[in-house]
């Protein structure tokens, strides 16, 4: 048996776009605007209008969620939902009532809100009139959103955080091309990423400016996938040094200790591409570093010197300098795509415990995503889903390693509490420790949220 502290949280972790729903027409974020533009992109036509419902069920979702020993919840405030006009940061009041309202349920059920400011949904508009991440105005006009957030919020909201996963807007929306605008360009990223430490940068300080004299803690969602050389050639561990540099330090550095990476900034500078910035906005970024991180982890990240010289012609792009590698033998969650290797999170703690200040942590999400669970429900409609348990108990068992050598994580929140939309993928995988039923909204407890329940009462993993 391992014993986790009577502080230790369990939580759940979900967002606004892939539960609630699209209740407010007037506003479209990325993903309406791409499903209502191309439908067929989206795993069996199924859109964002729906998601999960929470719009219309969390007085009921979130009792469902206490059944299953959720005692936080991480969720996110949807941008183009709660601001009417994004130049002056007018709220919405449909929106500040239905957020005003969730926080409250939430707390009536003993669940903590962790509140998110940023998770992929950026309205269109934005994107139309300003290229999105591409423009500092939208930086600006992202710290007024924020600010207003915890003005409306903060008296019930003491955990916030800037961004969910900012690597993957990256990767999305500028490099592999699986979120809207699907552009591949390598230079637009760099900039992006710049502009993403500098947007959480200044919602940091109107966060100090507002909550800087109450308890209230702010962060940052970093998805951390620890990069791994596929030998000790020489070659291969320089290829995942740029990777760990661009994947992982390129927002830790920055978020933590205020600068970014020397060794990435130089490879950046040396092929041309390295982010405009002026000192006043370095300054910025110096001078607002986070109280806390929450870690996403799924998967490693494994890779091997590039097949074909970084010095051959070709467009900028960061994987220039490392190609993936599959381990031989490594075992997977098929239905994703993904290695399982929990050995990773016990990495990940020591990290943050030696490179980073030891600064409090907590997993924010981690999680297996099973495509047609019908297959594992028994007599009774309830999903026999072994496999998941497995995954956290395996999870939680590195995690506890890191935590007994010291480092300082508070928390494991597992992806998802209820089925939820899953951007192009809908409900092709289904992670969540409660069953959705698409067709019906009918909510049902798998058998993982019944021990996860269990776990949370007693802090004891068996």
């Amino acid at each position: 048996m391992i014993k986790f502290s009577d502080e230790f949280t369990f939580g759940a972790a979900t967002s606004g776009p892939q539960s609630e729903g699209n209740f407010d027409k007037n506003h479209q974020n990325i993903f309406d605007y791409w499903y209502a533009k191309n439908p067929q992109a989206f795993y069996q036509f199924v859109g964002p209008d729906t998601a999960s419902n929470f719009y219309n069920s969390y007085q009921s979702d979130l009792p469902l969620m206490k059944s299953a020993g959720i005692k936080a919840l991480r969720t996110s405030i949807q941008w183009s939902r709660l601001i009417e006009n994004f130049e002056t940061a007018e709220v919405n009041q449909e929106g500040a009532y239905f957020y005003n309202h969730v926080i409250d349920e939430m707390l009536a059920n003993n669940i903590e809100p962790y509140i998110n400011l940023f998770h992929f949904d950026l309205p269109i508009e934005l994107y139309q009139k300003y290229g999105g991440w591409e423009s500092k105005h939208v930086v600006e006009l992202f710290a007024k959103y924020a600010e207003q957030c915890f003005k409306l919020f903060g008296d019930r909201v003491k955990y916030w955080f800037t961004f969910n996963e900012p690597k993957v807007i990256l990767d999305g929306e500028y490099l592999y091309q699986f979120h809207y605008p699907l552009l591949k360009d390598g230079r637009k990223a760099v900039q992006v990423a710049f502009n993403l430490n500098l947007a959480s940068a200044k919602a940091v300080g109107r966060f100090r400016k507002i909550l800087g004299n109450t308890d209230a803690k702010i962060g940052t969602i970093l998805n951390l996938t620890p990069a791994y050389p596929a030998s000790e050639a020489m070659a291969d561990k320089k290829a995942a040094e740029f990777a760990e540099d661009w994947s992982n330090n390129m927002f830790l550095d920055p978020a933590i200790l205020g600068s970014f990476p020397k060794r990435l900034t130089n490879v950046l500078a040396q092929d041309h591409v390295l982010w405009h910035a002026t000192s006043e906005e370095l300054a910025t970024i110096a001078q607002n570093t986070v109280d806390m991180i929450g870690v996403n982890y799924y998967h490693p990240f494994r890779v091997k010197q590039p097949d074909i010289s970084p010095l051959s012609l070709t467009s900028w792009m960061p994987d220039i300098y490392f190609d993936e590698y599959d381990m031989p033998g490594r075992v997977m969650n098929v239905d994703k795509g993904w290695e399982i290797y929990p050995e990773a999170l016990y990495n990940i703690a020591i990290n943050i415990r030696d490179n980073y200040h030891n600064i409090p942590w907590f997993v924010s999400e981690n999680g297996m995503g099973v495509a047609d669970e019908e297959r594992f429900m028994d007599s009774d409609g309830v999903v026999q889903d072994d496999y998941r348990i497995e995954f956290i108990k395996n999870h939680l068992t590195a995690l506890h390693r890191g935590i007994a050598a010291g480092s300082n994580c508070s928390g494991y929140f597992v992806w998802t509490a209820i089925d939820c939309w899953s951007w192009k993928n809908a409900y092709h995988n289904r992670y969540g420790l409660i069953r959705d039923n698409i067709h019906t909204q009918v909510k049902t407890i798998k058998k993982s949220g019944h021990w996860y329940h269990d776990l949370s009462a007693n802090h004891i993993l068996k």
